[in-house]
This record gives C-alpha cells, structure tokens and sequence, in this order.
C-alpha cells in the first residue's frame, strides 16, 4: 500500500506508528536506511488489533535488540515491528520454572535465574540479544542452546491469532528451527535446575571473562556473521575464514575483527552495500579454497 493510504489505515494507533522512519539506530551495526512504516506495539490486544488492519498487505519484519542484523540503506518496503516495553515481563512459576516476555534480554533472564537460584541459563550471559531472537535462531554458546531450556512458546500469526507451541513439537537444529516465519513470539517458558547462587554467578563471570578475551565488544558488529558449518566439517568457521581470506580485506569501513574473524566490523561509515561485499567476498573465498559453502548467521534484511 501507499504511505497515504497506510496513514488514514493505521491513524488510530497514534504515536506507536512513524512512517519513513529510519533504522539505522535501530541494530549494531549501525547501518540502513528507513522503513515506510515502524510499529512498536503497546499490548498484545493492540498488537492483534495492528495485524489485523494490515491483513497481510505489507511484509513485516521484527526487531528485538537488532544485535544480529544487516539492514540495507534503501526503504524497507513494509513493516518493521518492535514490541514495547509492556512484552519484557519476567516472572517465577513453582520453584524452577520461569516465564520471559519475547521483548526481555538473554542477559536479564540470565541474571534473573541466577537471583532465582537457577542453573542454566548462565550461557545467555554472552548472547546480546533477546528471548524472541534467541527463540528465532535457537541461538547459543559454550556448548548450550536456546532448546536446552525451553519448554514452550507463545506467538501470534499475521493474522492475530495466539497460539501455544510445546518445545517438544518443534525441531530444533544449529541455530535454527522449523517454526513459521509467520509468527511473532510473545513469551517462552524456560526450565532451570535448582542452585546456588554464588557458583552460577561464578560460571557467569568464568563464560564472560572467556568471551572478552576472544570477542570484539563495544565496537559497531553484530556478532557471528557465519554459522560454523557442522554437517560440512569439524573446523570452525573463523578457521576456514583464517586460512582463505586475507584478513586485513576491507570494503569501505567494513573490515574483518582483527580479535575473531567471524565477526565483521563498521569502522565508522560503513555502507550496506560495502558490508554486502565484504560478507560475500568471505563467502567465495572461503567455498573456492575450502569447498565449503558457508551459511549467514546474523540476518540481512533488504
């Protein structure tokens, strides 16, 4: 549809929709252009409300705190969805059970098992991300998994209907699963084990202390840009990267971490299309050296 057409269509939802809104803000990297419309949704009774006016017209995409994410410098032809603040609820049920909004950080669930003297949720420490990415990609570290904790998930389709999905009913792989890509997460239940405190606390520090000594950090990245490619071989990608790729390559500000060369970097002014290449030129390197052909990990919305 038309921006003018969407503006008289979503007029009611006031402030929580902007159109033309720029992106580049919005994900680590720090690059992108605009969205023709952004919604952050206040309520799920809202939120179904929105999907239903739209009625499947416009793509949507969402975005949680866009730590894995490429964004293109042209207008995103469609939605771009964010869930507001109401959806980070977290909370304990029975003695090991804790139930997190999709909106609510790996790392504030980490720390809120931890509080709760819960074991296993110590990896979520390092993942910069949310439950509903994490979710998305079964995202992990250090040997676990999203699918290691969870029990179930709560989401909503296009069309506004909610649905509760077991987590023994969906397939998990290395960093992805079988669900739609219909569905927007609301919230998951997760499943500790019963511990103490200051030895979580100490395995939390332990995993830190690890990533800081491997991972770039404060620095515009969105982590793990390939998947170690496990059915191919038992390297992992930064060892393929490092034997194929000269790693001083850069196009524009994209460059290769000089720290892991998985992760990829904008200097300062960095280009979508200078990230693009920089991502591809990896890629072909790393299959015409190696003959493995490797797959993104952080997600590139154009």
């Amino acid at each position: 549809m038309e921006i003018n057409q969407l503006k008289i269509l979503l007029g009611e939802f006031g402030e929580n929709v902007k159109f033309e809104y720029d992106l580049k803000k919005r994900n680590w990297f720090n690059i992108g252009g605009k969205s023709k419309v952004f919604y952050k949704a206040e309520n799920l009774k809202e939120l179904i409300n929105f999907l239903k006016k739209i009625d499947n017209k416009e793509k949507i995409f969402i975005i949680g705190a866009g730590s894995n994410i490429l964004i293109t410098d042209n207008m995103f032809d469609g939605v771009v969805l964010k869930l507001s603040k109401n959806f980070n609820n977290i909370s304990l049920l029975g003695e090991n059970i804790i139930i997190a909004g999709s909106g609510v950080s790996d790392k504030s669930l980490s720390e809120f098992a931890m509080n709760n003297n819960l074991s296993g949720f110590e990896f979520l420490s390092c993942i910069p991300g949310t439950i509903g990415g994490g979710i998305r990609m079964n995202a992990g570290c250090f040997g676990r998994e999203f699918k290691d904790i969870l029990l179930s998930i709560q989401a909503i389709d296009k069309k506004g209907n909610v649905i509760t999905i077991p987590s023994k009913d969906i397939k998990f792989e290395y960093r992805k699963n079988d669900l739609s890509n219909d569905l927007i997460f609301l919230s998951a239940s997760f499943k500790g084990v019963k511990g103490e405190a200051i030895k979580i606390r100490n395995e939390i520090n332990k995993l830190k202390i690890e990533k800081e000594k491997n991972q770039p950090t404060k620095i515009k990245t969105s982590g793990s840009t390939f998947k170690n490619p496990t059915s191919q071989t038992n390297k992992k990608v930064w060892e393929l990267i490092k034997e194929s790729v000269p790693l001083d390559k850069s196009f524009g500000d994209a460059y290769i971490s000089k720290k892991h060369c998985n992760f990829f970097v904008n200097k300062e002014n960095a280009t979508f299309l200078d990230m693009k290449r920089l991502i591809d030129f990896v890629a072909q390197n790393v299959l015409e050296k190696t003959g493995v052909s490797l797959e993104k990990e952080i997600k590139i919305l154009e």
